[in-house]
């Protein structure tokens, strides 16, 4: 498809009437002159011509000063203008114009004699047309100094920046790359999303995507502002989803062009920064990589992150820093800016699987076979808690797996707990269990992965059965039950506004559920 070549002048100059129309003339005059481009565009081609001929300069003088005129065609406007004002004995108005205008001080320099006439008319007490106009009249003069101008001027269609602004939203509503009827905010590129929305169970399939044969997504995650739904596969290849048409965003520009953000090893984790505008991803290899997600453009590697696969990368709060765990063991704080290792937390004995940080920052709290609370300023293993093992396990039985750790929304100094069980918790930074929710299942129930609805009203867990288990917080029990893949699933992630979850699995699709 050929691209639409766009001059930077006519940019300018739809900036340029967008502040003629709003009286921001300073503004206007500055930009003028900075970027060296005029507008010249008049409303009324017919109007301008007319108000010429009728000698209503009151209307032209306004229009002319935020045009860009040939010196020769201004001298003429405004020799006319004084003759007609001191025809009319509006002497201090010809003096003014005919003194304190930069065209008539250049004609000054420039053109002597023709100035001075102007003066020794402007003195007499009597005004005589034909000494003034000489071989013609004043109303030829106007004719012919309307005529001259048009060629100047070009007429354009009102609020033009608006106008292209609305057309690019409307043409991306009818991609489906907006959703139909939001409200936009065009500062930030983002749809503002209702706040206010009831959290409620998924029970309808939305959307399928699916990847190729050999390959499917290890992770996925909706960006804080609710716009984008990213997905990292075996494969290698991270990949930027419209969420309300299930397609590839091919406003991102190279998506568009069949370029995505890839490591050379399979991708097991993404993480999104709190303003939705740098994406972290993990691979296998243990390296991580750092992306501004509107270009794609990889913004930090970090080659030796990791000595084994990463299993989680998460943002600070700031942006500043990146929370990673990998099957080495460890969980790690790197520097964005600098790339460098700040801090390492020892001490598990096996893969860790999730890491967050506290609301306040202060902790990072990890899951492996236990759970652990550390302190993230000197790394100090500040409490370990295990989940009570459910009545069906046998006895002597290896502890479960915490598979991941979420803070919960109702109370950020509890934590929900999912771990290689049947159970899923509610638990306090010490360990103590506030409330449990079973799937009921003695076998085949045991759960893999899990998330928090919004406001914390449901609690989402994927079983080895290959069901979604809706547990209801505030009844304390599984509300709704439903087959989401026909292979394991992987795991799911939830829009942080609306009623929306994304399940992935190795089936080679990622399912979109609302309610």
């Amino acid at each position: 498809m050929s691209t639409l070549e766009i001059e930077a002048r006519d940019v300018i100059k739809i900036v340029l009437q967008f502040c003629k129309e709003n009286s921001l003339q300073q503004t206007f005059q500055t930009l003028q002159s900075e970027c060296q481009v005029s507008l010249n565009t008049v409303d009324s081609l017919e109007t301008f011509v007319a108000d010429i001929n009728g000698g209503r300069w009151d209307a032209i003088l306004p229009q002319v000063a935020q045009l860009k005129l040939p010196r020769k065609k201004l001298e003429d406007l405004y020799e006319q203008i004084v003759l007609e004002m001191i025809e009319l004995r509006e002497l201090d108005t010809a003096r003014a114009i005919l003194r304190q205008t930069q065209a008539m001080g250049v004609m000054k320099q420039e053109e002597p004699e023709r100035y001075l006439r102007l003066e020794h008319l402007l003195v007499r007490t009597y005004f005589d047309p034909h000494e003034a106009y000489q071989d013609s009249t004043k109303e030829k003069r106007r004719a012919q100094i309307a005529q001259a101008l048009t060629a100047e001027v070009s007429v354009v269609p009102p609020s033009r920046l608006m106008a292209l602004i609305g057309q690019a939203l409307k043409w991306q509503q009818h991609q489906g790359l907006l959703p139909a009827g939001t409200q936009f905010d065009l500062f930030r590129g983002t749809a503002a999303m209702k706040q206010d929305v009831e959290d409620m169970y998924p029970t309808t399939l939305m959307h399928t995507i699916k990847f190729g044969k050999k390959s499917h997504a290890e992770g996925a995650r909706f960006s804080p502002d609710g716009q984008l739904l990213v997905s990292c596969s075996v494969d290698g290849f991270i990949e930027v989803w419209d969420h309300v048409s299930g397609k590839l965003k091919k406003d991102l520009q190279y998506q568009a062009d069949d370029t995505f953000m890839m490591h050379d090893d399979a991708i097991f984790c993404v993480d999104f920064s709190r303003d939705s505008e740098m994406l972290a991803s993990g691979s296998q290899d243990g390296k991580i990589k750092v992306w501004r997600i509107r270009t794609g453009q990889c913004l930090r590697r970090l080659e030796r992150a990791h000595s084994q696969t990463v299993t989680s990368v998460v943002f600070s709060r700031d942006g500043s820093q990146i929370l990673s765990t990998s099957v080495d063991g460890t969980a790690r704080i790197h520097s964005l800016k600098s790339g460098k290792l700040l801090k390492e937390f020892r001490g598990h004995t096996s893969i860790v699987n999730c890491g967050i940080f506290s609301k306040d920052g202060n902790h990072v709290i990890t899951a492996s076979s236990d759970g652990t609370v550390w302190n993230a300023g000197n790394t100090e293993c500040v409490k370990t808690f295990k989940p009570p093992p459910p009545h069906s396990m046998p006895q002597g039985a290896k502890d479960p797996r915490v598979f991941s750790v979420h803070l919960f929304p109702k109370n950020m100094d509890l934590i929900v707990v999912c771990n290689n069980t049947s159970v899923v918790y509610i638990m306090t930074f010490e360990g103590q269990v506030m409330k449990s929710f079973s799937s009921g299942k003695k076998e085949g129930g045991d759960f893999l992965a899990a998330c928090v609805s919004p406001k914390g009203e449901w609690i989402y867990c994927v079983g080895e059965d290959m069901n979604l288990y809706c547990f209801s917080h505030q009844l304390g029990k599984l509300e709704h039950l439903m087959k989401v893949h026909e292979k394991e699933v992987i795991g799911l992630t939830h829009h942080p506004h609306i009623n929306l979850i994304a399940t992935y699995s190795e089936d080679c699709t990622m399912k979109l559920w609302k309610p």
